[in-house]
């Protein structure tokens, strides 16, 4: 039967075109019962001269004859074959074809084979053997392929055959989008498009998708085109080449991943957040459902230990994340404390130090599974099938251990994800110790700092006291900031804040040094501008002593202070200041000022004196004290900062408790970037009720008379109790005073919260306090007046000096020493 021939629309033959090909059918003894034209126009021979003849005349030699026979076996055990043989034209000459066999049956199951045929000798490129040619293309193991100009596939290797999945017979003479939906065909017959239209080929064009092969796991594939033409230059096709490269592709899809982890893991040092940003990065690029577990004493900054079974036991929760909302698979909250069998993979992995992967979880036949139902219950729920156990480990040391599951994703975890798992957790790993570490010593410097400032300021009668300091965000670390209210001789109240160079602890450390220095020299009663003086000394030689350690010698110079003594009986304040903010003065009436201070150089410059300013605080004003971290910011001008504070410390009369939190809250919108000291204080004034004060002449005669007024006052204030060490008190400074000095000589005393006696004169001569000799007629006086006062000591004024003493009234116990 003569099979009727194909043609192009133009009436022309197309080359490669598989959809209209030199054919012929052959039934099951070997003879010709089907021809086509095309096997005409290849062959020479008619339908009539070939029909009802054995198909081995159409072979070229004997070799050819023998491969028939063996094309006839390969035909019977796979019902197809494709390959090349010699045929032999109607004039003689060899014609070197590629065939595809295919079986074929008719309605009474009678056998018979479609033979196509494509002329390879027309081409240059089928100038090799034959023999070579054929075990290049068929055995190659690059996928390779003919499409012809309408992109119909014309011939494929086994390679590609395997490649897809799809049976050659289903491919041939379709497209590529008929029979391959898992991968992106558009942009394939894009590139083929190209080809054909310019001639240049395309070379390593990768992408990725499904094939029948393997429809549950995504492929990478490279692939190269080049166009096919005669010798004529008529374009005969395209043929591309591919290779599967998934191993590569996924090595490099690693390699992007691990850099992605490195810019969105760590980016805070902050251990549960760490944690967390690692289970956010791997769900869903690696996993449906991923926990991280850390022990608790990583939590808190302390060492892991060694991670020993029993030690491990202590775990919470510190990250987890799902593509589920809310991460319904867990019943553990961020927080939790874990509980999990001993004998499951997820402590063994922590124990052993080594990764585990169940990479088909067996929910029947795990015995940890098994002894917690409710667990065995949630992983059938939600289909788990897949699970990695990878600890946290770090300096030799294990820190946790996250666990990653897969649901939904139909392929179970491999060793590859076994690997790429472990490199993220191990650098998850360093970032956690990293922030683990970074814990420990926030901790300890916020503990000294905290250490190092006052527990419990107070001003006494005098004066009303709130403060607040807010360390910085944890990125930057603790500062040294500080602030101080320091009793005084008179009932006086020095107000202290100040401002170290940089973080950490060597700024805290620092920052105490300073307070102590300020300390120290606030008991010598120095007036703001001579302490600061001598506080800038102690600055600079505290840094040519450490210049070999630069950071302590950094922290040190360049610190700032204001200092500043209210007088509760005057109602003046005289302040002092060292490249420190002017504080913040607020009127009665709610007027808010910033005094405009001498400002002083910063500590440790020593290049400028610094000068006093003094200023009246009446009854209902209110100063605040503060560092630059409150109204200096990145994106914030310190005009802007003061406005601010300004607006916020203009509402006189409420709490001051109330007002400091207004001001932080007002101030500090967004992250700090420098520590917060804020020093708010209310000053009253100490009545005529409280104060008592009287002129005496230099006459030893005089004492007595001081003595009696003294005990009039005592009387008048309640203070009986007081008359017996008041009166020796009064007696020896007065008669101190005449002897060793000169007038005038005034005695004061003070009602406060505890009794001051103070006598002033002329005199800039100290008095001393020694032990008297058995023999010595006199010289205990003093030493009497230490023994029942709680402290005493010598403030100098410009017309001279003060000695004073401070009794604490009956219910407390006197403890005397000298300032």
């Amino acid at each position: 039967m003569m099979l009727p021939a194909e043609a192009t629309p133009n009436g022309t033959h197309e080359p490669f075109d598989m959809a209209n090909p030199a054919a012929a059918v052959i039934d099951a003894q070997g003879k010709v019962i089907g021809w086509t034209g095309a096997a005409e126009r290849l062959l020479g021979y008619p339908a009539a001269e070939i029909l009802d003849r054995p198909a081995a005349l159409l072979l070229a030699g004997p070799e050819d004859a023998s491969r028939a026979a063996a094309i006839v076996d390969e035909c019977r055990s796979r019902d197809s074959w494709g390959g090349l043989v010699g045929a032999r034209h109607r004039d003689g000459r060899r014609i070197d074809v590629g065939l595809r066999v295919c079986a074929m049956s008719d309605t009474e199951d009678r056998k018979a084979w479609l033979v196509s045929a494509i002329d390879l000798t027309k081409s240059p490129s089928w100038a090799v053997s034959g023999s070579v040619l054929e075990g290049f293309l068929t055995r190659s193991p690059l996928g390779m392929a003919v499409l012809s100009p309408d992109l119909r596939y014309v011939w494929m290797n086994d390679t590609l055959e395997r490649y897809g999945g799809v049976p050659r017979d289903e491919r041939l003479g379709r497209r590529m989008s008929a029979s391959l939906p898992g991968l992106n065909t558009n942009a394939l017959e894009a590139k083929m498009r190209q080809v054909l239209e310019t001639g240049v080929p395309v070379i390593d064009f990768e992408y990725t998708g499904w094939t029948w092969a393997d429809p549950h796991r995504e492929h990478a594939y490279s692939t190269s085109f080049f166009r096919l033409d005669d010798p004529d230059g008529n374009t005969m096709g395209v043929c591309y080449m591919g290779m599967d490269v998934t191993d590569r592709w996924r090595a490099r899809e690693r390699l992007v991943l691990l850099g992605e982890a490195s810019a969105r893991i760590g980016s805070t040092l902050d251990v549960m957040r760490t944690a967390q940003e690692l289970a956010d990065f791997v769900v869903p690029r690696l996993a449906d459902f991923v926990t991280v577990d850390l022990l608790e004493s990583v939590l808190h900054g302390e060492e892991p230990g060694s991670g020993a079974l029993g030690t491990a036991r202590l775990l919470r929760r510190a990250g987890q994340k799902s593509i589920h909302e809310g991460t319904p698979e867990s019943v553990t909250a961020t927080g939790d404390l874990i509980g999990a069998p001993a004998s499951s993979p997820y402590f063994r992995s922590m124990a052993d130090g080594a990764s585990v992967l169940e990479a088909r979880l067996d929910i029947d036949g795990a015995e940890w599974i098994a002894k917690d139902p409710a667990r065995a219950r949630n992983i059938a729920e939600f289909g788990m099938h897949s699970v990695m156990w990878v600890p946290l480990a770090a300096r030799g040391a294990v820190l946790g251990v996250a666990t990653f599951v897969r649901e939904e994703h139909p392929e179970p975890f491999e060793e590859d994800d076994l690997l790429l798992a472990e490199e993220l957790v191990n650098r998850a790993a360093v970032w956690v110790e990293n922030a683990r570490r970074y814990t420990r010593e926030h901790a300890a410097a916020l503990a000294l700092q905290r250490s190092l400032l006052p527990q419990d300021l107070t001003g006494g009668t005098a004066m009303e006291v709130a403060s607040r300091y807010l360390p910085t965000d944890a990125r930057e670390g603790v500062g040294g900031d500080w602030f101080d209210v320091i009793q005084l001789s008179g009932a006086r109240v020095a107000l202290v804040v100040g401002d170290v160079v940089g973080h950490g602890i060597n700024a805290a450390a620092t920052m105490g040094r300073l307070r102590t220095a300020v300390q120290t020299l606030a008991d010598m009663d120095l007036p703001p501008d001579e302490l600061l003086a001598h506080l800038d000394d102690l600055v600079i030689r505290l840094a040519e002593e450490k210049g070999d350690d630069e950071p302590i010698a950094t922290a040190v110079l360049g610190a700032t202070c204001l200092y500043a003594v209210y007088d509760p009986v005057t109602q003046r304040c005289t302040m002092a200041r060292a490249g420190h903010p002017p504080p913040a003065v607020v009127g009665p009436d709610g007027t808010v000022t910033f005094p405009d201070l001498p400002a002083g150089p910063p500590l440790g410059l020593g290049s400028l004196p610094f000068e006093s300013a003094e200023l009246e605080l009446p009854e209902g004003s209110l100063i605040a004290l503060y560092t630059d971290g409150l109204i200096e910011t990145t994106d914030q001008d310190i005009d802007v900062g003061l406005g601010r504070l300004s607006d916020v410390l203009a509402r006189p009369g409420i709490p001051l408790e109330e007002l400091c939190s207004a001001v932080v809250d007002n101030l500090l919108t967004g992250p700090q970037s420098d520590d917060v000291a804020l020093l708010v204080a209310r000053p009253h004034a100490l009545g005529a009720n409280r104060v008592v004060s009287w002129d005496l002449p230099a006459d030893p005669a005089v004492v007595a008379s001081a003595r009696s007024m003294a005990v009039s006052q005592l009387g008048e204030w309640g203070l009986g109790e007081l008359v017996m060490t008041t009166e020796l008190i009064v007696s020896e400074l007065v008669t101190n005073a005449i002897r060793h000095a000169s007038g005038p000589i005034r005695l004061r005393m003070i009602r406060h919260d505890i009794l001051i006696c103070e006598v002033s004169d002329a005199s800039n001569t100290s008095p001393r306090l020694r032990h008297a000799r058995t023999t010595d007629e006199g010289g205990r006086g003093l030493f009497l007046v230490a023994q029942l006062t709680r402290r005493w000591g010598t403030r100098y004024t410009p017309a001279g000096k003060i000695i004073w003493a401070e009794q604490d009234f009956p219910d407390v116990r006197p403890v005397g020493h000298m300032v």
